[in-house]
């Protein structure tokens, strides 16, 4: 079964993307998050083929994360571009 992050995990995420250090909501953070559990999410699923529950769940965490972006895109732009290049995701 997928793993959720850590503690340590998540405080360097809100470090890196957080506008401080109790700022784990803002929508960066949220979605440095969840491209985090993406990414584990995938991992498991390529030696886990058959696991259809947990790509039932990476499916929607996606279409969470492309929400959270179309949102993040139209209230700031430059901060939606600088998120993109930092995690490396819309290639």
């Amino acid at each position: 079964m997928p793993i959720n992050l850590t503690k340590e995990q998540k405080q360097e995420i809100i470090k890196t993307y957080g506008n401080n250090d109790k700022d784990s909501g803002s929508t960066a953070v949220q979605v440095a998050m969840m491209s985090q559990k993406i990414s584990e999410l995938t991992e498991h699923l390529k030696s886990n083929k058959k696991d259809f529950a947990t790509k039932r769940g990476l499916l929607m965490m996606v279409g969470k994360r492309k929400r959270l972006l179309a949102y993040l895109k139209s209230q700031n732009l430059e901060e939606y571009r600088e998120l993109i290049k930092k995690l490396g995701i819309r290639g």
